[in-house]
């Protein structure tokens, strides 16, 4: 602040209103090493470049105050360094500057101008350059990546170290083709990581790329829409700005893409460009009335006159883009009022002739015609926006160079042969410089690593000045608060093709830009892994999760357990049955010796009831975690003691058969048979044939345990698995086999008047345990295999109750409330009489 006011004191004063300056003759000086420079001090814009014919000379009209005050940055750099003890004591470096008008064509000539021999105007020309002593040490510059391009091709030729300031195109990373280049700044890949974050950070994934045409916009535009893609951030429109003075129909492209990003809800463009394209384009913009958008800004435009004095930028839209930062020359400002003072003074242009003889005007033509008539003014103006930090530390490196190249020390340097170019490029590898307190190291491929800051252009008046909004050194920060848009209300622009899928969703793309999505809910089982996803991902088997997740929970073991309410509902059930065959039994056993208990079989009807509790009991083994042992054990402790329940019942049938419906000759010796030993040994048979089933089930398909982890959504289901249903059904053979012969033989039954009706209890007793186990083959077939353990237990206890409410509890009844019926004659009949029994007619029970 303190040099712009003394600048404006200089302007009141009259300096530099006047006569020219020798400002030109400045960018010249003899040194023990001399180092080239390559500045755009101006701009060749209107020579007709395209129309040229003749390799004559080009002659550069329009003044760049940037370009100036690199030059300066650099003079200074090389002053202190002079001045100080610390790098080269005892040694003077020189320099001579010259302009490039941001042109190849006028950019060759200097340089060969500095490969001449030393002493010389000429290039000689040798087998071998190892001994070749140019004009210059080393080259500063130049600035942009086109020249960068073409000068490091010539410059590696020679070995001759070049160390650019602003040239950031990746291609110069490439130590093959450019061995001798180096830079002060950031490869153009730092800078596309910096904005393709900065688009995220906004929650910006909808954008337009647009580039210059030229080396420097290509490979920027092609580098930042790799990471892009890579990021998921989509380009909707991606073209290329031609330079001026373009043929028209190229220039109509420009008005084409600007015609299509005004027409999508694209509200983001970057603008990856050199000075002049920008310039270009946004001359198009305002003219076509393009709608403000955000420009995020590469740093070849961002501090650009060019681009900020041109008239309706105001009305753009907001301006963003990184610069970087450097450590700051406070003494700067104020070094430059020198020079502009020194070059208003006759005596000292004097002394600039006696002391430089023998300029090489004549061969590259004036130095800067334009820098001796430049008004204060338009220097006050360009050191607003200055970035001079990387032409004056790329001296510094030089000079650090040179130091480690001559073994200097603080005494001094030891006398030696002249250095070489070659000689200083073998200490510039990895070397590592201070630069007002900033350590900088050029690494393997010639960069430095330089932070960032990001800036907002902030309008006053017809100029912006530039607003720190955050940093980036690897990592961004954005202040927010120091945010300002161009919006309604100060509100972020939004610049997405598609909304925000929310939790639990995926993106379904539609078209062919991963931005443009339909948002999907993650199924029940699937998840949301991460907001990028295209697709749920499978949680494992031994998790869950429900609708619209975006994590699994561990799935939980489960079973039929004792205390859900169907068991204990089922328990309630066993107990009555159970109560109920105790009681049957205790009132079987007291009355033994009763007709109605011998006419029921005796002691194997008291066999038949423990044996139709244990099928009760057999319910037990279903509840609780499934185990190999009760798997095995389920169906054989069910099944025979239901052969056992239902064989005393088939010899009950068969002596009721028998007696009613066959003569009486046969009937006799048949009932013999079916009584005693005989019937014994039939119950004997049932039950060997029963356990014989059970074994061949057991060993040829035996059940297992088995851990289901999908028959239900939240939960591990444990349970036996039937490995074969054939085999299942066919263990049940030979008690259905008992039963419906026990109804063949009791259902067509007429009974004798005055006598029990034996065959009537068997007949329902039967129907009992047919429509119990009918009924479960199609519900144990269809329900839920978690709740098939429930239906065996009801269908048992179902099937024991049916028999006990059928045959054995009326009996039950008679012997309890009807003791006069209990007698030989309404029981045992014929059999009675045969014993020697008498008794009364009674009528029909």
């Amino acid at each position: 602040m303190a040099g712009l006011m003394l600048l404006g004191l200089m302007a009141l004063l009259g300096l530099g209103a006047g006569a020219p300056l020798c400002l030109s003759r400045q960018l010249r000086m003899q040194g023990d090493y001399v180092l080239g420079g390559l500045f755009p001090l101006g701009t060749a814009e209107d020579t007709g470049l395209s129309d040229r014919t003749q390799p004559n000379a080009t002659v550069c009209t329009r003044f760049s105050s940037l370009g100036l005050l690199w030059a300066l940055a650099m003079k200074m750099a090389v002053e202190e360094v002079n001045n100080r003890s610390t790098l080269l004591p005892g040694l003077r470096l020189g320099y001579d500057l010259f302009d490039t008008c941001s042109e190849p064509v006028v950019a060759m000539k200097p340089s060969l101008m500095f490969m001449a021999e030393a002493g010389s105007c000429d290039i000689a020309a040798y087998c071998n350059y190892t001994q070749y002593q140019p004009r210059v040490l080393a080259v500063i510059g130049p600035h942009s990546s086109e020249l960068a391009l073409i000068t490091g091709k010539f410059f590696s030729f020679f070995l001759m170290p070049q160390v650019s300031y602003g040239a950031s195109t990746d291609r110069l990373s490439n130590r093959e083709t450019f061995p001798s280049f180096f830079r002060t700044v950031s490869s153009d890949r730092v800078q596309a990581v910096a904005m393709v974050e900065l688009l995220q950070e906004l929650g910006w994934n909808w954008v337009a790329a647009v580039g210059s045409d030229d080396e420097y916009g290509r490979q920027g535009l092609s580098l930042f829409s790799s990471l892009a893609n890579a990021r998921g951030i989509c380009i909707a429109h991606e073209g290329l700005v031609p330079l001026p003075h373009t043929s028209s129909l190229r220039l109509g492209t420009v008005q084409g893409l600007l015609h299509q990003v005004n027409q999508s809800s694209v509200q983001v463009v970057v603008l990856f460009s050199s000075t002049r394209a920008a310039r270009t384009l946004f001359s198009y913009s305002i003219h076509c009335r393009l709608s403000p958008k955000v420009w995020v800004a590469s740093e070849a435009w961002l501090t650009s006159d060019l681009v900020m004095t041109l008239p309706g930028m105001a009305e753009v839209g907001t301006v963003l883009g990184f610069l970087q930062q450097g450590a700051p020359i406070p003494e700067f400002p104020s070094y430059v009022q020198t020079c502009l003072a020194l070059a208003a003074d006759p005596a000292f242009c004097a002394s600039l002739d006696e002391e430089q003889p023998g300029l090489e005007e004549h061969v590259v033509g004036p130095r800067c015609p334009q820098c001796d008539h430049v008004t204060l003014e338009a220097m006050s103006a360009g050191l607003l926006h200055h970035q001079t930090f990387a032409a004056y530390a790329a001296v510094y490196g030089v000079a650090q160079a040179l130091h480690n190249t001559l073994l200097c020390n603080a005494s001094g340097c030891p006398p030696q042969e002249p250095v070489r170019p070659w000689q200083l490029l073998e200490n510039m590898y990895n070397l590592t410089f201070r630069v007002r307190g900033l350590a900088l190291q050029f690494d393997a491929r010639g960069n430095v690593n330089m932070d960032y800051d990001l800036k907002l252009w902030v309008w006053r008046d017809l100029k912006p000045e530039l607003r720190t909004v955050g940093a980036f050194n690897g990592r961004l920060k954005v202040w927010h608060s120091q945010m300002s848009w161009h919006t309604p209300g100060n509100q972020r622009p939004v610049s997405q093709c598609s909304r925000q899928c929310g939790e639990g969703q995926v993106r379904r793309v539609k078209g062919f830009h991963s931005c443009c999505y339909d948002c999907v809910d993650c199924k029940a089982g699937t998840y949301q892994r991460s907001p990028d996803d295209l697709l749920c991902t499978q949680c494992d088997q031994n998790q869950w999760s429900p609708d619209r997740s975006t994590r699994c929970f561990p799935r939980r073991l489960t079973f039929l357990a004792w205390g859900q309410p169907a068991v204990l509902v089922l328990l309630i059930l066993l107990a009555l049955a159970l109560g109920l065959v105790l009681v049957a039994l205790g009132l079987f056993i007291r009355h033994r010796d009763s007709p109605l208990v011998q006419a029921s079989g005796g002691p194997r009807a008291c066999f038949g009831l423990a044996c139709l509790g244990l099928v009760c009991l057999s319910v037990l083994l279903f509840p609780g975690q499934p185990g190999p042992a009760s798997c095995l054990a389920q169906q054989p402790l069910l099944h025979l003691p239901l052969t056992g329940c239902l064989s005393t019942l088939f010899l009950q049938a068969a002596q009721i058969f028998v007696g009613s419906e066959l003569p009486s000759s046969w009937a006799d010796q048949l009932r013999r048979c079916l009584q005693g030993p005989w019937a014994w040994l039939l119950v004997l048979l049932a039950l060997l044939a029963e356990g014989a089933l059970c074994a061949w089930y057991l060993v040829a398909f035996p059940p297992e345990v088995v851990t289901d982890w999908w028959v239900l959504p939240t939960q591990v289901l444990v349970h036996c698995r039937v490995r074969s249903w054939i085999s299942f059904g066919l263990v049940h053979a030979i008690n259905a086999m008992l039963a419906f012969l026990c109804f063949l033989g009791t259902f067509l039954v007429q009974s004798r008047p005055g006598r029990y009706n034996g065959a009537r209890g068997l007949t329902f007793a039967m129907l009992a345990y047919f429509i119990t186990w009918i009924s479960f083959v199609p519900l144990f077939a269809n329900v839920h295999v978690a709740y098939q353990p429930t239906v065996q237990m009801a269908a048992i206890l179902l099937c024991a109750l049916g028999i006990l409410a059928t045959f054995h509890l009326p009996k039950c009844y008679l012997l309890l409330q009807r003791l006069e019926l209990n007698n030989p004659e309404f029981f045992l009949g014929d059999d009675a009489r045969g014993q020697g029994s008498s008794g009364s007619g009674g009528k029909e029970t």
